[in-house]
């Protein structure tokens, strides 16, 4: 990859490229059969967080950071608090045309590092079964199963 790809915080002006990239990803995720429910989640994920990023992580308590290459916002994901002294990665997609070309890796690496930077021991990650990639990710990056949960 020739690209340099930069992780830094979200910027209110990253909203367009943010909100493109989870409707293109969960609409890529979506079966066949579940069409409709994964368009009314994404419609509620806009209203309840993806449309409002700063306000929602802000009361969250948490943060939300995307890769950029040359100007263009190639991943995303957030990190919120999920217990005492734990924080959750959540949202964390790359785009379609940038994937397999490190940048997940460099993101999970930069949320790693951020938690031992805020002193966060633990960092939780969650993912559906539908998305294997990021399983399969997770677990080639060190991560193990801790618990299933039926959605």
């Amino acid at each position: 990859m020739g690209n340099l790809i930069t992780v830094r915080p979200y910027k209110d002006a990253d909203l367009s490229q943010v909100r493109a990239l989870f409707i293109i990803i969960n609409r890529l995720l979506a079966p066949a059969h579940l069409k409709d429910v994964f368009e009314a989640y994404i419609a509620s994920s806009m209203i309840e967080e993806i449309g409002r990023i700063s306000e929602y992580y802000g009361e969250k308590k948490g943060s939300f950071w995307v890769a950029e290459s040359d100007g263009a916002i190639v991943g995303m994901f957030g990190l919120e608090p999920s217990g005492p002294d734990a924080v959750e990665l959540r949202r964390m997609y790359v785009s379609p045309d940038s994937r397999r070309q490190g940048i997940a890796g460099k993101m999970l690496a930069f949320a790693e590092d951020h938690c031992r930077t805020i002193n966060v021991r633990q960092l939780d990650l969650s993912t559906s079964e539908i998305q294997s990639d990021a399983l399969s990710f997770y677990r080639k990056s060190g991560y193990e199963l801790v618990r299933e949960e039926v959605a």
